[in-house]
């Protein structure tokens, strides 16, 4: 049997024609694959609570915090990302609430290279302090206006503090892509030797394309010997793309957001990444992740900064799992991976097939007559197929008038033919 739900909010239900088989979605390996990869062995450090305040809608209270980070943590993310507690009085009171939670994922704050900073992140009971520089001649130059060597000093005195914790540190440089190569790769050098957990590697005004992200990141594998972690802003559309080009040239961490919210465009939606990681290795995502618990997180986070998720979002948007036209509503009950890469029941979504329009094919009016136990021939379906489309030539048809239009003429069908008995 199939399906028949309707559509509320971001629930993933809709009433309308949806086919009740079990999807058989091929997995799809990437065409090579590089000793380095590690497309199946990343983690994802979910940055929702440190970049997406920076959202401009952004206005996370305590409670809404606590609510976003226990979401992330039943979602699965290994690490979850909070503002600097040296931000405000309130994001430090904020930072020792959530790591007093108990959550399974490590909490990390994001600080600048600074002592100061430092001292007050290591007081709050974080599990790791992710430490930032600006290092392109723009920033350099604009924004903190030290040079390579001060860098290099700071760094060294703020890693070594908080190693003396006992605590994970990173070490990323910020605007990595209009950085110098030399100078980055030698702080990188020097950071590594220190015994960081991670580097990072940051596109912070989203410029770099998935070949420039490959090239960076794999050099920077044959340099260090620790965890890369990379950030990557979506001005120009590639921060997903570029994430997995990431993981091919072995880089292990990746920050997301959930539904890409960030300063700007935002950054890598946790949505979005989950679904290029799920076409990689299905069974290892579903081992890892909640799925299903996705389009809640999404809908939290979206309510709580006043936002509609997208009608196109990737897996819980509106469209996601919808299917229009006649050939490709056909193919879909048949068999569902004709055109779907992303098996919607592996994420608690349901498929739906629109029928009550222009394009609308017989097969999937048939398939709706069948739902409703309507019984009907192939040529009846055919003729009540026109009938459907000469009125949605004039206006879009909803679920309930198809299904008034079907059992009208069901209705007339059986009618007729027992007065012809008669």
């Amino acid at each position: 049997m199939t399906e028949t739900k309707r559509l509320k909010k971001n629930d993933g239900t809709k009433e309308a024609v949806s086919n009740g088989k079990a999807s058989q979605i091929p997995v799809v390996h990437p065409r090579y694959s590089d000793l380095i990869s590690r497309v199946k062995n990343f983690s994802i450090i979910e940055s929702t609570l440190r970049e997406g305040e920076q959202f401009a809608n952004a206005f996370f209270d305590q409670e809404t915090k606590i609510k976003i980070a226990k979401a992330l943590d039943e979602f699965g993310v290994e690490y979850i990302e909070i503002t600097s507690p040296a931000a405000s009085e309130q994001s430090r009171l904020d930072c020792i609430a959530i790591c007093n939670l108990g959550l399974k994922a490590k909490i990390l704050t994001h600080v600048r290279c600074h002592m100061d900073d430092a001292r007050i992140a290591v007081e709050t009971g974080v599990d790791g302090l992710d430490v930032v520089i600006g290092t392109s001649s723009f920033l350099r130059e604009f924004s903190h206006g030290k040079d390579m060597d001060y860098i290099i000093k700071q760094a060294t005195e703020v890693i070594k503090f908080i190693q003396s914790k006992g605590l994970e540190v990173r070490f990323s440089s910020e605007d990595s892509f209009r950085s110098d190569l030399v100078d980055l790769l030698n702080l990188y050098k020097t950071v590594d030797k220190l015994g960081v957990n991670r580097v990072g590697i940051a596109d912070t005004v989203g410029c770099a394309d998935p070949r420039q992200v490959y090239e960076l990141v794999r050099t920077l594998r044959g340099v260090v010997s620790c965890d890369i972690e990379t950030h990557f802003h979506n001005d120009t559309g590639c921060a997903i793309a570029n994430a997995y080009a990431a993981l091919e040239a072995g880089a292990t961490h990746i920050d997301t957001s959930v539904l890409g919210i960030g300063e700007r465009n935002g950054i890598t939606p946790l949505g979005g990444l989950v679904a290029r990681m799920y076409t990689a290795d299905r069974e290892g995502v579903m081992a890892k992740y909640k799925l299903d618990k996705l389009r809640d997180v999404e809908n939290l986070v979206a309510e709580a900064v006043q936002i509609q998720v997208p009608f196109n979002n990737y897996i819980t948007g509106y469209c996601a799992f919808t299917h229009k036209a006649g050939i490709h509503a056909k193919a879909i009950l048949n068999n569902p991976s004709t055109y779907e890469i992303l098996d919607p029941h592996d994420f608690g979504m349901t498929r739906y097939v629109s029928i009550g329009h222009r394009l609308t094919g017989w097969n999937a009016v048939k398939n709706r007559a069948q739902q409703l136990d309507l019984a009907l021939s192939d040529a009846e379906i055919k003729e009540v197929t026109q009938q459907i489309k000469q009125l949605a030539d004039i206006k879009p048809l909803g679920v309930e008038e198809v299904d008034t239009l079907l059992r009208k003429f069901h209705h007339e069908k059986t009618s007729s033919e027992k007065a012809e008995d008669d």
